[in-house]
C-alpha cells in the first residue's frame, strides 16, 4: 500500500486542479467546494484511488473564487499538496 501511495503521491505533487462553480459578481460561490467535490474532480482527472476522506481542507470548504493549497493524505506517511483553482461560472 505504501509503494502504491508513493506512486500516486509523486503524480499528485504540484498537480493543479481546476473546478468551475457558480459564483456571484463579487467572487463568492453559490454553495461551496467540498472535499467530495475535489475527490470527484481528481477521479475524473485519472486519480482513481483518491477518496474524499483523504482530502484535507485546513480552513473548511472553499467558498470563494481563487487558488487554494489542499493536502491529500494517501497514506499516513504520504501526503501530497495540490493546488485547487476555483473558477467562477457567472449565472
Amino acid at each position: 500500500k505504501l509503494v502504491a501511495a508513493q506512486g500516486v503521491g509523486e503524480r499528485l505533487s504540484d498537480f493543479q486542479l481546476s473546478i468551475k462553480q457558480k459564483a456571484g459578481i463579487d467572487g463568492r460561490l453559490f454553495g461551496s467546494v467540498t472535499n467530495a467535490d475535489i475527490a470527484d474532480a481528481l477521479r475524473k482527472a485519472g486519480f482513481d484511488s483518491v477518496e474524499k476522506s483523504q482530502i484535507r481542507l485546513p480552513n473548511g470548504a472553499l467558498k470563494a473564487v481563487g487558488e487554494y493549497a489542499v493536502s491529500v493524505a494517501l497514506h499516513p506517511d504520504v501526503v501530497s499538496d495540490i493546488t485547487v483553482q476555483v473558477e467562477g461560472d457567472l449565472a
